[in-house]
């Protein structure tokens, strides 16, 4: 299919890439990324054993989706978590915020790791990356590409 076949000339969404994730305990990851981050509850949609079927976190324009872990699903048999690869990750987000010192220290003070200090980046912007809790990898900074 050819690009413009796949976009629409009418924006119908704000964010057309949505980075979906998978917890153990994605209520609580819910919680903690909302006041680690500033994420906001969009939805929230709970299975019957109370587990996480759909969660949508709202970060400004953008989202994220997350659920809980189930390896028997048809999706969850494609996905690993980090600790089941040695705490490595194959891909992870970037958040552009307006003051990336701000968003550090409240992740810091929440018990993100910081894997790379804050700092500013020689091709513009300043941020600096973290593991949650669950040991998915985030990174946010200033830098705009747009």
């Amino acid at each position: 299919m050819e690009r413009s076949a796949m976009m629409s000339s009418e924006r119908t969404v704000l964010a057309t890439v949505i980075p979906c994730l998978r917890y153990r305990d994605a209520s609580r990851a819910v919680e903690w990324l909302c006041a680690a981050f500033g994420f906001t509850r969009h939805a929230f949609y709970t299975n019957p054993d109370g587990t996480v079927a759909h969660a949508q976190l709202a970060f400004d324009n953008s989202m994220i989706m997350i659920g809980s872990v189930d390896n028997s699903s048809e999706w969850g048999k494609l996905i690993r978590q980090p600790d089941e690869i040695g705490g490595a990750e194959t891909q992870s987000a970037y958040i552009v915020v307006p003051n990336a010192d701000v968003v550090y220290a409240q992740a810091k003070s929440s018990g993100a790791e910081i894997l790379i200090d804050i700092k500013d980046e020689d091709y513009g912007g300043r941020g600096f990356t973290c593991r949650d809790p669950e040991g998915h990898i985030w990174n946010f900074g200033t830098y705009n590409p747009w």
